[in-house]
């Protein structure tokens, strides 16, 4: 496996394109002389993600852009999906597995329909994605899968079992999944942000029904953790992409709740408890 990646040339498949993280790493993958297969199941925001892209298209002629409206919850969907991004691309190098969705509340209150939900997107999304790319990545000379996890991918906090243990799996899949590939030329990095200022939170289902004034005080609260630009998160995943890093880290929370968890791996919570809320 070669050491490094050179993202000129090579073209990319990025899942949840149309806002945040997935936006941010198209427009810096896009400045890198990347091309690129952008999806998402929100049309609107995928189109103007593509619409800003257009500068970048207007320096590089060259570019290749292509949209795709995609539900990764949808199996039929995925398997159809590398067959309609070969119509736009001859080859895909990089698969950024990015897509992902948010639950409010506690275990009990979350009713089951909704964990399926968020599982199917979260993790099914990622495991499906990969499966459906993997016999394309295997053809590239240098391939590169990226799973996006979470600082909740590290620690566990009480409201956020859902997401939680999505994001575990997404780590675990990832890890179990590069030492599988480690004699070939697939590298897999999993990413963990911390607070990224996305959408995430305000577009996450709610377990139950909350008066307006109380959703918006937790909404704000949460939005107050929600710090680090995407721009920043994006130039840092990718660093790591291109030294085939197997796990990196994203943000100062991160980096304190993941040595906060491996010094104190069953009473972290006290703290983080405090520094959260």
């Amino acid at each position: 496996m070669s050491s490094r990646i050179s993202f000129e040339g090579q073209t990319a498949v990025i899942t949840g394109a149309g806002s945040g993280i997935g936006r941010a790493l198209a427009l810096s993958l896009a400045e890198r002389g990347c091309h690129l297969a952008l999806a998402d199941i929100r049309e609107q925001t995928l189109a103007e993600t593509a619409t800003m892209l257009e500068s970048h298209r207007q320096r590089r002629p060259q570019l290749r852009v292509s949209t795709h409206l995609l539900d990764v919850a949808s199996r039929e969907a995925i398997d159809a999906f590398p067959s309609a991004v070969l119509a736009e691309h001859p080859t895909v190098n990089l698969l950024f597995n990015n897509a992902g969705v948010a639950i409010e509340g506690d275990f009990r209150d979350i009713k089951p329909a909704d964990f399926e939900w968020l599982m199917d997107i979260n993790f099914w999304g990622v495991v499906r994605m990969t499966r459906a790319f993997l016999p394309i990545l295997e053809r590239s000379d240098t391939a590169h899968v990226t799973n996006i996890s979470s600082l909740f991918g590290l620690i566990a906090p009480a409201g956020q079992s859902a997401y939680v243990a999505s994001k575990f799996a997404v780590r675990g899949f990832s890890d179990a999944l590069r030492h599988e590939l480690e004699d070939g030329h697939i590298g897999v990095t999993v990413v963990c942000p911390g607070g990224v200022n996305t959408s995430i939170a305000r577009n996450a289902r709610q377990s139950k029904d909350l008066a307006p004034a109380d959703l918006e005080r937790r909404l704000a609260r949460v939005q107050k953790l929600l710090r680090l630009p995407p721009a920043e998160a994006a130039a840092i995943i990718l660093s790591a992409v291109e030294r085939r890093q197997p796990r990196v880290i994203v943000g100062t929370d991160a980096k304190i709740g993941a040595w906060a968890e491996r010094l104190m791996p069953i009473t972290y919570w006290k703290l983080a408890r405090k520094l959260m809320f």
